[in-house]
């Protein structure tokens, strides 16, 4: 069972996704409450059915003093939709540095791009400019909102409510 539930805080904010198993158990604990349930499928024991949670909300408030999206390569590489931010390519994919690191470049959201190694290697250490190489995006740091509804994988429509764009992107 490959779906995923949308877990909120007892204020409606969104804190992140779980397995259908888990957010089951904590509804059936009462530590959790279901919110919204898919209306085609069930969950089915030997003598009974529930429904299926695609939305919990957390009976007692979770307190997370940073609430953002880890700087991780996987993480670029959903952002940049697994291609290469100059020529689009999706094959012998790695991370590069938009400034490169020894003209002083950092590792950051927003010097880090998803780039395939033929272009990385044309581009050596110039910036997109100076090597003449486009990109078809600039690199930016998502929001956490942003993130789990943009690309998190399929996102059930009962989520779309709990994940409209309430912070601002930069």
């Amino acid at each position: 069972m490959g779906r995923k539930v949308l877990i909120l805080n007892q204020d409606y904010s969104a804190l992140g996704i779980c397995s259908v198993p888990k957010a089951f158990l904590l509804v059936y604990l009462d530590k959790a409450e279901l919110v919204a349930a898919s209306s085609v499928f069930q969950l089915h024991t030997v003598s009974t059915s529930f429904p299926l949670p695609t939305v919990i909300r957390l009976n007692r408030y979770i307190n997370l003093p940073y609430k953002g999206v880890m700087l991780t390569r996987q993480n670029i590489f959903k952002r940049d939709g697994h291609r290469c931010v100059y020529c689009s390519s999706t094959e012998d994919l790695t991370l590069d540095h938009v400034m490169p690191k020894s003209r002083g470049g950092r590792t950051s959201w927003e010097n880090l791009a998803t780039a395939c190694k033929r272009c990385n290697a044309k581009k050596g250490d110039c910036t997109p400019e100076e090597a003449s190489m486009p990109m078809r995006h600039r690199p930016f740091k998502p929001s956490f909102v942003l993130f789990l509804r943009d690309y998190s994988g399929a996102v059930e429509e009962s989520w779309m409510p709990f994940l409209t764009k309430r912070e601002k992107v930069y």
